[in-house]
């Protein structure tokens, strides 16, 4: 299985308060823990219901 790239928004600078997707896409994960748990999710519906407020506090 391939290795996968993370990457994180360019938005959030020097933050370590962020999400990173993954390359190929489907896996999202908390920047501040890389090596802690994964969630495997539809992507572009996750990100939907973020720009939606979904997650908003």
């Amino acid at each position: 299985m391939k290795q996968a790239q993370w990457r994180k928004s360019s938005y959030s600078g020097q933050e370590t308060h962020c999400v990173e997707l993954s390359s190929p896409p489907g896996l999202i994960r908390d920047s501040k823990d890389c090596d802690g748990p994964v969630l495997r999710a539809d992507v572009a519906v996750f990100v939907r219901a973020v720009k939606a407020g979904r997650f908003d506090r």
